[in-house]
């Protein structure tokens, strides 16, 4: 009997001494859906991704191209881990409002980034000073799946348009929609990114561009077709040639993440962003200044535990 409990209690002390060690070894081979190529989120997703690894043994990362609306619903079916999107199409998700079918019940949120601007954008050789102009007109409202593409059907929506009033739609990234624009293949250009945006730089470069403003109570209806939008001025000088200041509107990008993942894990990923803060503003300088405040701004969207339990502990919440 003596030999047994000595057993015993060797056993017991040995799963309680290297448990830690197994827990802290544990492998994730995540997946990160970030923006199209051209934009500032898939950089900026590969800075996070990469101090992730660094920082978390045993975390590995495949960073792939994405969009606001398609990657909450990659989260929902398992297709990626964590994402990048758009405050507006994040709380749409929960809702299960359009453009998505049914709430997104396995999204939370794990934080929050940066501002970013509804821009549209047309050559200023083309006659085109308002949206209503761009009817019989080519148009680039980004791939399908990005909360920008919803926003341009949304914009369009609002002045009594669609696709089909369109001569032409190109649903391509934005480097392929530069090119057409630079071509002439392309009339208006409509996208949600940071200000400025190196791509909307590299068009100016080449053609005079102009941006198109939106009235007051076109940014109101807006509004009434989602909360989540919010008044957006981009500075007069912001790009070559546009000496004025552009009205719009625009929403927060913020990371979604999956409920699937641990609670222990999330805590370690929420810690690890915000010890790299500083870093972040050197790939995408809207992240410049950011404070684990801003990351732990509520914006409608259920946290996840392990998130909460690190904004918590050090008083950002």
């Amino acid at each position: 009997m003596k030999k047994c409990f000595a057993v015993l209690a060797v056993v017991l002390f040995s799963m309680v001494l290297f448990a830690p060690y197994s827990s802290a070894q544990q492998k994730f081979d995540l997946k990160m859906m970030t923006g199209p190529m051209g934009g500032s989120w898939y950089p900026l997703g590969g800075a996070i991704a990469d101090a992730i690894q660094k920082e978390i043994p045993g975390v590995t990362f495949a960073v792939s191209p994405g969009g606001g609306v398609g990657n909450v619903e990659a989260i929902e079916v398992g297709k990626c881990d964590i994402g990048f999107s758009n405050s507006s199409s994040g709380v749409d998700g929960v809702y299960g409002r359009p453009p998505f079918k049914q709430k997104m019940t396995e999204m939370r949120q794990l934080a929050n980034l940066y501002p970013q601007y509804f821009q549209i954008v047309v050559l200023e050789d083309g006659g085109i000073k308002s949206v209503a102009d761009l009817k019989g007109k080519s148009i680039a409202p980004g791939p399908r799946g990005q909360t920008g593409e919803f926003a341009a059907r949304q914009v369009l929506e609002i002045y009594g348009l669609s696709y089909k009033d369109m001569s032409k739609v190109h649903h391509v990234g934005y480097s392929d929609t530069v090119s057409l624009m630079k071509d002439g293949h392309c009339d208006g250009w409509l996208l949600c990114t940071t200000t400025p945006a190196s791509t909307i730089m590299d068009l100016a470069s080449t053609r005079k561009i102009r941006l198109i403003s939106l009235p007051e109570d076109k940014i109101k209806a807006m509004q009434k077709l989602n909360a989540g939008y919010i008044n957006r001025v981009i500075p007069k000088g912001t790009y070559v040639g546009v000496d004025y200041d552009v009205q719009g509107f625009g929403f927060f990008t913020h990371l979604i993440i999956s409920a699937k993942l641990p609670d222990d894990l999330v805590y370690k990923i929420t810690k690890t962003m915000v010890k790299n803060l500083p870093r972040y503003g050197d790939v995408v300088k809207d992240m410049k200044g950011v404070t684990p405040k801003d990351l732990a701004m509520d914006i409608g969207i259920p946290f996840h535990p392990g998130a909460l339990k690190y904004f918590k502990e050090i008083g950002a919440l």
